[in-house]
């Protein structure tokens, strides 16, 4: 008969929950440029896939990965396709606000798909260390149950608020999509200098709306010479 560890069982649910949250989070805001969820979603596979792979190969080893590295690396590429993601959002305002403006040019699949993967590898190591302790412990069953359990509701929650976020205009969901990856890149760089956020996590709430007010009011000042900023969206 197989034995489970509630509170482990429990523990690994919330922690899976809580730290896939912030990846799905993040590959609906890289969908904000690239018009769809695929590229972004296949590097946080790629990337909690490989976390994964490194956790049954090596074990305990993970836990002695650079993890400040790993978050200023990761905070690197948010914040740079923050900015990307940012002229993007301008273009779409102007569009709503003249149709007849030029599409917006693509080609940044890579640096999607890269930062998925940047934030897939991150999220799941902070969960896999949990999780390895739980193991170590004697409890790996529980915490595989949990973390699975967890991850189902994720993918389970994400395609409902997936649907509704489709019918989201575009200016909107690119501006909460680059205020988001900006709140994301200032929260992972602070951690990677070992800056202790009051509220921990709960500061990425308040930084958002911040984010929010500062880039709705780039976009109007880039937009200010050229037509009334009077978006459809």
């Amino acid at each position: 008969m197989l034995s489970l560890s509630i509170p482990a069982l429990i523990i690994a649910f919330v922690i899976t929950v809580t730290e896939m949250t912030e990846v799905v989070a993040l590959v609906f805001a890289f969908s904000g440029e690239a018009g769809r969820i695929r590229i972004g979603a296949l590097g946080a596979i790629a990337g909690t896939g490989t976390i994964a792979a490194v956790a049954l190969v090596s074990g305990a080893a993970l836990q002695a990965l650079p993890h400040s590295e790993l978050l200023g690396v990761s905070a690197f590429v948010l914040a740079a396709f923050g900015v990307f993601l940012f002229r993007s959002t301008v273009r779409s305002y102007r569009k709503a606000m003249r149709p007849a403006a030029a599409p917006a040019p693509s080609g940044e699949h890579v640096l999607h798909f890269a930062g998925g993967f940047s934030v897939g590898a991150i999220e799941a190591t902070e969960a896999v260390i949990v999780l390895l302790a739980l193991a170590a412990g004697g409890a790996g069953t529980s915490a595989l149950i949990g973390a699975l359990a967890g991850g189902g509701v994720l993918i389970v929650a994400a395609a409902i608020v997936h649907e509704r976020i489709r019918r989201i205009k575009v200016p909107t969901l690119k501006l909460g999509g680059t205020s988001l990856l900006f709140s994301f890149a200032v929260f992972w760089a602070g951690e990677a200098v070992s800056f202790n956020w009051p509220g921990s996590d709960l500061i990425l709430v308040p930084m958002f709306f911040v984010a929010l007010v500062l880039v709705r009011g780039a976009v109007a000042l880039r937009l200010s010479g050229e037509v009334p900023l009077q978006p459809k969206g």
